[in-house]
């Protein structure tokens, strides 16, 4: 293990999704994945440890670290394009303006590399890390490199949270196709779903095309574009297939990336942020992380998480989240801190609900048991915030919850969350 690895050692499964049962003697066991930040003069990394809830997802092992460097609204950025043209803003070439025709002779690989190459961008950032010694709390500077593709010719950009440093960074840099370089400004960042929006002062961008990761299909081709390594190996192309749908990570902290497409495409330190594209050239993924031990094993967040999220951070210029109001716990981790038995084999137990909250108008209670939103399964916190990514201010919801044993449901209105939670 170098100084440019994050690790944390922990066992656990790579099971099926939505699958509850033991491997047999056929099915290799993995208990190390790497998720690994490329850095220049860092040192030695702090360990953490994470963990996860095993109720309802595919748990992946595991040693853990994040690589290179964690829904409602279509927003297609073609339609941003011309809205923006109509207005009389500058626009770039998008890669609408490239068909991919997969009927012809060309490598499908090198059409998608001809038509989104342009877009992709390298991300260099400045992070301040504090670390507890004998003598006290220390700070050092360190440099991490991830990748991004351009999402709006005004110079908007997708990437991972922890390519950014988590928020904890001093100066990012971007680095363009022609070889110019630019100043980022983080607009939002989310290290729950790992994802980041950063804006350079620069438009009449090339843009690539959002595709719908809803519609995936296993086995189908996927292609991978980032900086692997260091930006001297810049927009490298990898070509594999979907090998995989609805993966989850989990942490020793509770944390969890869901969920995740898997793919064989390669992808190595300095992908992360980078695009996943399938054979038209559409995004359908951001590749976030890979597995160290084992050959083929990468993961990616589906577009269609992001979508609203760019969205409104371009319309708007910001992100407004809703809440429940409420502090919780899953039940798993409940049972183990306290002892006791809950009458809910999944979901979260609700510890308190804050006033005036949605959860306190709509009825929850402190020891309920949320265990769905409009029907979707909720095991977690984690869960719960991804889920009200979907949704915007005054949409109506239905809770599924546990109380005295019995499952109940009501109806909840959601708000925007206050500043100041």
């Amino acid at each position: 293990m170098d100084d440019n690895e994050r690790n944390t050692f922990n066992e656990s499964e790579l099971n099926e999704n939505n699958e509850n049962r033991e491997l047999n003697n056929n099915e290799k066991q993995y208990n190390d994945i790497n998720f690994v930040m490329p850095s220049y003069d860092e040192p030695k990394s702090k360990k953490k440890s994470k963990r996860k809830s095993f109720f309802g997802y595919v748990a992946v092992a595991l040693v853990a670290a994040l690589v290179g460097g964690l829904s409602g609204g279509y927003i297609a950025t073609s339609q941003l394009n011309i809205a923006r043209s109509k207005n009389g803003e500058k626009t770039g070439i998008t890669a609408q303006d490239i068909n991919i025709n997969l009927s012809d002779d060309t490598y499908f690989a090198a059409a998608v590399a001809e038509k989104t190459q342009k877009t992709v961008v390298g991300i260099t950032t400045d992070v301040v890390q504090q670390y507890n010694t004998f003598f006290g709390p220390q700070t050092q500077k360190s440099q991490s490199m991830g990748s991004g593709f351009i999402v709006d010719p005004n110079g908007y950009i997708v990437t991972n949270a922890h390519v950014i440093g988590d928020g904890k960074y001093e100066n990012i840099t971007v680095s363009l196709i022609d070889g110019s370089t630019e100043v980022g400004e983080v607009l939002w960042y989310d290290t729950t779903l790992d994802l980041a929006i950063v804006k350079i002062n620069k438009t009449g961008l090339p843009t690539v095309e959002l595709g719908d990761s809803d519609t995936l299909l296993v086995g189908e081709p996927a292609v991978a574009i980032g900086n692997p390594m260091t930006l001297d190996l810049e927009r490298t192309v990898t070509q594999g297939i979907i090998s995989g749908l609805n993966r989850s990570i989990a942490f020793e902290d509770g944390t969890v990336i869901e969920p995740l497409i898997q793919t064989d495409a390669s992808i190595n330190s300095g992908n992360s942020g980078g695009p996943l594209f399938n054979a038209k050239g559409q995004v359908i993924g951001i590749n976030t992380a890979k597995m160290s031990t084992a050959e083929g094993l990468g993961f990616s967040i589906p577009i269609n998480i992001a979508k609203p999220i760019i969205e409104q951070i371009i319309n708007d210029g910001s992100f407004s989240t809703v809440y429940v109001g409420i502090t919780g716990v899953d039940v798993e981790t409940y049972e183990k801190a306290l002892g006791v038995d809950v009458a809910a084999d999944y979901g979260v137990v609700i510890i308190e609900t804050m006033a005036n909250s949605p959860a306190t108008v709509s009825g929850l209670e402190p020891g309920d048991v949320i265990t769905a939103i409009d029907g979707d399964k909720i095991e977690s916190m984690s869960d719960l915030k991804r889920n009200l990514y979907e949704y915007k201010n005054d949409d109506n919801v239905e809770v599924t919850f546990i109380r005295n044993g019995n499952e109940q449901k009501v109806n909840m209105t959601l708000k925007t969350k206050p500043a100041d939670l």
